[in-house]
């Protein structure tokens, strides 16, 4: 799949705050992974393991500042990683507020 058909391919309301002309799968994978794994749907998902491939993916989210602990978990589960490899665990936030907890 090239870079226009899985930008056309995705969820109409994933990237509803940028314009999608101006989005490049290859320029910017670390947005579009962490965006996906967020907020995206099972199709996006798939979308993105075809473009990028598992290897590329957990490389991308190892390097995240910031990742949803149930994203992490998922990435972790179906990569048989471990948590503390991944930049995101070690940056929590050491007393989280009464919301995060």
């Amino acid at each position: 799949m090239s870079n226009s058909e899985c930008l056309q391919n995705f969820t109409k309301n994933l990237f509803w705050d940028v314009d999608t002309k101006e989005l490049s799968m290859d320029k910017y994978p670390a947005y579009i992974i962490q965006r996906t794994l967020e907020y995206g749907q099972m199709n996006d998902w798939r979308i993105i393991w075809r473009y990028y491939g598992l290897d590329k993916i957990v490389e991308e989210c190892k390097r995240m500042r910031t990742l949803d602990p149930v994203c992490l978990s998922f990435i972790c589960t179906i990569s048989h990683t471990k948590k503390e490899d991944y930049r995101c665990y070690h940056f929590r936030q050491s007393c989280p507020t009464h919301w995060n907890s």
